[in-house]
């Protein structure tokens, strides 16, 4: 039998609505080159489409590719790039007696009746004018497709082709090279070698350079903002990002590892977030770079084109400036994990250099300041650079840890723990907000939250299924967005992360291998190495960034309470709301949402009372439960946690356990 809290009254004042408005840009999300986030959302086919990659398996080849031959004398090399090109040349040398086929070759996944546009950059020895490109089911050892492309001369030369794939296929195997059974040739000093620079496999369907299927996913979130940066940008220079793709040079990811994703830098950016109609945010390197390179980055986005900066924006195919306003001064600089990592006191002092400089460039942007969520850093932050400052950057990460949990703790304990994050995020901002109330020079400063989620615990010790996609975090992470609106007078800006794969719980997920799900196993294990789908948190930032919101208005909240047994921390975690919940009105005043989150393992009984309002009868409810609140959604099960809606009457309704709800009611003028 099922157990039915009662007895929770909500109480919506229409008297005290916030003078302020709910900032659009709480509803953001953050973009970084980590891990799997680039492979996931960009649309590209092929990894190490430069050779780029070292020669791990020591066969003479780069990174993801293979060597195919059946061939006895077919000999591998990486050699230097093509005159101005960055990362390797793959050489292939054949024997003509040996009648052999050589090439190169890499796993992929396709779509079915899509055109795919194949790039490559290449030289061959003179009798060498005709390489195959091919694509075949490998289970089925079914060839899916292929052309003959001809290279006419000795030199470099980009060639292109299309080619249509009849039907998906997520173990496929693209394929280049040469037949020297159709091609012979007498061999000499310099017959049988073949050169090739650059290769790449693109959909016609791709959007700004995304799969389209992402793409979808990331519009229907209505990011209001996407932010450009993490912990790669201490070490990023943004320059290397720009120009020709070919030109553009391979750089060593030093945060995270690997080689940097060089096929999405500042313009293609910005291409995506005017496809999505989202105000663009960089993070500039305050690490290792100095204010003249930000200074040029600012021009290089924002300049005219006749400023230096801005005629090589131009040139790239950019005449109009982006009028990019939103700048972050560095990335967790607290952090020993950071390039440039140093104390306050020194990025007080170089955030206040970054700042008169930038500002200087461009007086009308908007510079969000690196903050922590240890006030005395905040404090020193704004002593020392307050003044140039518009918002300070919180990161906050809400898991175990801060709580003195481990897996020790029980599922129970660590469930109340998870959904505590608004009180945590509460506790956090509060202790940095009476420092900037306390002195006129930073009072104007408000907060950019650039990275949040929840975060279980590490990677390297988790075993099983990963906490941060379950249906437990997204009720933690929909009762921390409602603390975002509740302190909306101070907090501008929330950035999600990740928006795909990548660190943590990245909303929307890509592939069967993403964020230690099936760690261990190669990636396509499942068949479903391109699938796409979302998390239950994807659903809840969804839902609230499509509410017609603007003004919070106050809610009295009486239910039963519920405690944390939290450790070695300041956090007051006694007496909490199982019902976490915000008020929310249209600007018409027409309509009144009701965001609310079961902290809960029991269904809870809700009667709401409108205090000044008069409704109609007829609510539009939306809902995201599931059965058990550590369900996720994953690969092989995409839909287990999916949104419903429903229409009801009256103002009695049972919520769910571990469940999350919106509710929409007609305010009659």
């Amino acid at each position: 039998m099922i157990k039915i809290l009662k007895n929770t009254i909500i109480k919506v004042k229409g008297s005290k609505k916030a003078d302020n408005e709910i900032s659009p840009y709480i509803f953001s999300h953050f973009i970084e080159d980590i891990r799997d986030f680039m492979d996931g959302m960009l649309a590209y086919v092929l990894k190490d489409m430069d050779f780029e990659e070292e020669d791990i398996c020591h066969r003479g080849v780069s990174g993801s590719w293979y060597p195919v031959t059946n061939g006895k004398n077919t000999k591998y090399a990486l050699e230097p790039a093509a005159y101005l090109h960055s990362g390797n040349s793959q050489k292939i040398s054949m024997i003509s007696d040996d009648c052999a086929y050589s090439g190169i070759a890499q796993r992929i996944s396709v779509k079915g009746n899509v055109e795919y546009s194949i790039k490559m950059y290449a030289r061959s020895s003179p009798e060498l004018n005709n390489i195959n490109i091919e694509i075949f089911d490998c289970e089925k050892n079914k060839r899916l497709a292929g052309t003959v492309v001809q290279l006419p001369c000795h030199d470099w030369q980009e060639c292109e082709c299309r080619l249509e794939i009849s039907e998906d296929c997520s173990n496929a195997e693209f394929r280049v090279g040469v037949n020297s059974a159709e091609y012979p040739w007498r061999d000499s000093v310099s017959t049988g070698m073949l050169w090739i620079d650059h290769v790449s496999m693109l959909p016609a369907d791709n959007v700004a350079y995304v799969k389209k299927e992402v793409y979808e996913y990331i519009e229907a979130l209505k990011p209001r903002m996407l932010r450009f940066g993490g912990n790669v940008i201490s070490a990023y220079h943004w320059q290397y990002g720009v120009g020709p793709f070919y030109q553009r040079p391979n750089m060593y990811n030093e945060a995270w590892g690997g080689m940097s994703n060089k096929y999405f830098g500042t313009d293609e950016f910005i291409e995506l977030c005017r496809k999505l109609d989202a105000e663009p945010m960089i993070c500039i390197n305050a690490g290792s770079g100095t204010p003249e390179e930000a200074v040029q980055w600012i021009e290089y986005c924002n300049g005219a084109s006749n400023t230096p900066m801005g005629a090589l924006r131009a040139k790239n195919g950019h005449v109009e400036p982006y009028n990019v306003q939103y700048w972050q001064v560095g990335n967790e600089i607290f952090g020993e994990w950071q390039v440039g990592h140093c104390n306050a006191e020194e990025y007080g002092k170089r955030c206040a250099e970054f700042s008169r400089a930038m500002k200087k460039a461009d007086p009308g942007i908007l510079l969000i300041g690196c903050g922590d969520v240890v006030p005395e850093w905040n404090g020193t932050l704004l002593e020392k650079a307050g003044e140039y400052l518009d918002f300070v950057a919180i990161h906050i990460y809400h898991g175990y840890g801060r709580l003195g949990m481990d897996k020790s703790s029980s599922d129970e304990e660590k469930f109340k723990g998870i959904v505590s994050f608004p009180e945590v995020t509460r506790h956090i901002l509060n202790a940095t907000t009476d420092i900037i109330n306390s002195n006129p020079k930073y009072r104007h400063i408000k907060y950019a939250i650039t990275e949040y989620n929840t975060m279980y615990l590490p990677n390297t010790i988790r075993k099983g299924l990963p906490d941060e996609h379950t249906l437990e975090a997204g009720v933690a992470v929909a009762a921390n967005l409602n603390e975002f609106i509740r302190n909306s007078s101070m907090v501008a800006i929330t950035n999600f992360s990740d928006l795909v794969n990548g660190w943590t719980g990245g909303c929307i997920r890509v592939g069967d291998s993403c964020s230690d799900q099936s760690k261990g196993r190669v990636p396509g294990w499942s068949g479903k190495d391109s699938v796409v789908y979302g998390t239950p948190a994807y659903y809840i930032l969804q839902i609230y960034a499509q509410k017609d919101i603007a003004y919070m208005v106050d809610t009295d909240i009486n239910c039963e309470k519920y405690s944390v047994e939290a450790k070695g921390n300041d956090v007051d975690l006694i007496d909490l709301p199982i019902i976490d919940s915000v008020a929310c009105l249209n600007r018409a005043g027409t309509i009144l949402t009701l965001f609310a989150a079961n902290r809960s393992l029991e269904d809870v009984e809700v009667h709401i009372e409108l205090e000044g309002f008069n409704s109609g009868k007829e609510v539009e409810m939306w809902e995201l439960t599931g059965e058990h609140y550590r369900d996720i959604n994953h690969a092989l099960d995409t839909g287990r946690i999916k949104p419903k809606t429903s229409k009801a009457e009256g103002s009695h309704f049972v919520l769910k356990a571990h469940s999350v709800y919106a509710i929409d009611f007609k305010i009659l003028l």
